[in-house]
């Protein structure tokens, strides 16, 4: 006997309809990293860009961080907890496995029976994560999703490697995602993602590293510079686009290094190019979803403009899709 399966009914894409983030209060500056470790605020800012980072307390997780960042894109999208039925949390600096951390978001929140998952591919787990979502709402089994990125890098720091620590840092971003009503709506396109298993060793945090984060920043440099144009201009043609029609880029804020020649490569030098890196460190998953929702609500970006996210790392993973920001004024 052939049996056929009932399906959801589907739907045409999703939106973003909400952008919140968080940062710890506490600000480490270059010169106050060189009284820790040999190092300069010159070297720093030459190397990789950065001025200073955010710190969590030693009593704030990444669940706090994520709960905070969910709430207010929840909040920016006018919407209660109760009115998103997915939750979504990248990250790579969990040290619980149970609860996971959505799950602990959920809690804190007061949701009422949520999809709750957690992502780890590490600095592009928050791309993961929207192309999650989107599927999840494409398929028709949620309306809504909040997608979050979110890490205390800070914990798995060494804080004697003065080409590590100069880097990390900690916070978390949110994207609210909701059912486009029809096709004109949609503003999420699709993900080109994927990953280069022989990079595999790239990027490290694991017993033999004592838990501590490691990075071969030349190799990641090198896979940057050589294919990371190829994977994002994929990404624009996959979502309908042209180059020239996107107004702004955020990569993973990695290192201004990475950032600018890239942007270069693509020729989007002259458009919006978040760089949030700076002032913000590098907060793998969370760094793409902070920067832009920082720069949003400055009103530094504008409604419905094409955005091309690209994440890369640990893994070696990466992920890149065009979405529109929300369609009204920050």
């Amino acid at each position: 006997m052939a049996y056929m399966l009932k399906a959801q009914r589907a739907v045409a894409g999703s939106r973003i309809i909400g952008l919140g983030h968080y940062q710890p209060e506490r600000v480490l500056t270059n010169a106050e990293l060189a009284t820790m470790v040999d190092t300069s605020d010159e070297w720093i800012r030459t190397r990789t860009g950065i001025v200073e980072r955010h710190i969590a307390r030693d009593d704030e997780t990444v669940a706090d961080m994520a709960t905070a960042a969910a709430r207010a894109a929840i909040a920016d999208a006018g919407l209660e907890p109760d009115g998103v039925q997915l939750i979504v949390v990248a990250s790579t600096s969990v040290m619980d496995h149970s609860p996971n951390v959505a799950g602990r978001v959920a809690a804190a929140l007061e949701m009422t029976s949520p999809i709750i998952i957690d992502i780890n591919t590490a600095c592009s787990g928050f791309e993961h994560g929207i192309a999650v979502a989107d599927a999840a709402i494409r398929a028709g089994q949620v309306e809504r999703a909040v997608v979050i990125g979110s890490e205390k890098l800070s914990a798995i720091t060494d804080w004697t490697d003065r080409t590590t620590c100069v880097l990390t840092a900690d916070g978390a971003g949110a994207f609210v995602l909701e059912a486009a009503a029809t096709e004109g709506e949609i503003g999420v396109g699709p993900t080109v993602w994927g990953s280069e298993p022989t990079m595999s060793r790239a990027v490290i945090v694991e017993d033999e590293t004592g838990n501590k984060f490691t990075q071969d920043g030349r190799m990641i440099l090198r896979w940057a510079m050589s294919k990371a144009s190829g994977i994002t201009r994929d990404a624009v043609e996959a979502a309908g686009l042209a180059m020239d029609d996107i107004q702004v880029f955020v990569p993973h804020q990695a290192n201004l290094r990475i950032i600018e020649p890239l942007a270069e490569q693509l020729g989007l030098t002259d458009r919006i190019v978040v760089t949030d890196v700076q002032v913000s460190g590098n907060t793998s998953a969370a760094s793409i979803p902070l920067g832009l929702s920082k720069w949003w609500h400055e009103g530094r970006i504008p409604s419905n403009a094409p955005t091309l996210l690209f994440g890369f790392g640990g893994g070696f993973a990466y992920a890149s899709q065009v979405v529109l920001t929300p369609n009204r004024e920050p």
